[in-house]
């Protein structure tokens, strides 16, 4: 690619319909609701929340309309930062904003009384929600995903096609809220299995990110065909730009798993914590119209 070329690609910020405007409806619908929820619930909802949720979404929007998307067809370290955005930046922060309540207070009340609410109570929806944040079925969706796509032959479809391409960041952001959701737990959910199964959970994760991310940094030739015929950026050869996208996927992938565990395990061995479970535990009450849900009767 020449310097003016890879000048435009650096310059390339785009506004796809699509996804700029489902964006921005998320946005503009979780503000709205999360002002509504803070009259009542204050405590539950500090600003940091919106935040969060906001840098969510924002960060969707560098991994879709920065240069970072024109410059993924020719620069595997490109494609490999969008893959981390969809899977390790988005979805914890979406998460931290404790979408479900704000979203839903958005909503016109009779829409939610007579069209939603019914759906919500349903038994076998709860059960699915319930298998599909379990963290042994987030851990499998989100590592089987990750290293499906990263298949040869799977890449090169994704690369081929704007269809493919989207189905496959599509996955990448469902499952990376699925695998994050039994860390952060957004209020009102509750766990379903010890903190302690958390450490091994993201260290599990980790070490199959490490494996992927060792073998494209020595590796001795490149993986995908396509970035071996693509015109060159920076000036950097194809195998370069290979071992540099397993480099960062290996560094900031490491980081974002195992921040956490030592986070987690500091708070599991910290002598407050058991002190404070047990304080907590007599005043959280079983929600019957929420199976699965509890509350305190402080915060109901």
């Amino acid at each position: 690619m020449s310097e003016p070329a890879t000048q435009a690609a650096l310059d390339a910020w785009s506004f796809p319909f699509w996804a700029t405007s489902g964006l921005l409806a998320s946005g503009l619908l979780y503000l709205r609701g999360f002002r509504r929820i803070r009259r009542t619930r204050p405590h539950l909802f500090p600003s940091w929340r919106a935040w969060c949720f906001l840098g969510g979404l924002l960060s969707l929007y560098i991994a879709v309309g920065s240069p970072i998307d024109a410059l993924d067809d020719v620069l595997l370290s490109a494609h490999m930062t969008q893959h981390l955005i969809f899977m390790s930046v988005a979805p914890p922060l979406l998460l931290l904003g404790a979408p479900a309540v704000p979203l839903l207070r958005s909503l016109p009340r009779w829409l939610v009384h007579t069209a939603l609410g019914p759906l919500f109570r349903m038994p076998w929806l709860h059960r699915l929600f319930r298998l599909l944040t379990h963290p042994v079925f987030a851990f499998l969706a989100m590592n089987i995903t990750f290293l499906g796509w990263h298949i040869p032959y799977a890449y090169e479809l994704a690369l081929s096609s704007d269809a493919w391409h989207t189905l496959e960041h599509a996955c990448f952001l469902v499952t990376g809220l699925l695998f994050w959701f039994p860390l952060i737990q957004p209020w009102p959910s509750v766990s379903q299995a010890s903190r302690w199964v958390l450490l091994p959970y993201l260290a599990g994760a980790d070490l199959v990110n490490t494996v992927f991310s060792a073998s494209l940094t020595f590796s001795r030739k490149v993986i995908y065909p396509s970035y071996a015929a693509a015109p060159r950026v920076f000036d950097i050869s194809p195998l370069a730009d290979q071992a540099a996208a397993g480099a960062l996927m290996w560094v900031i992938g490491s980081i974002f798993y195992l921040v956490p565990v030592a986070m987690i395990a500091v708070q599991l061995l910290s002598p407050r914590a058991t002190f404070s479970n047990r304080r907590a535990a007599p005043y959280l009450k079983a929600d019957p119209a929420n199976p699965g849900v509890t509350y305190s009767p402080e915060t109901k």
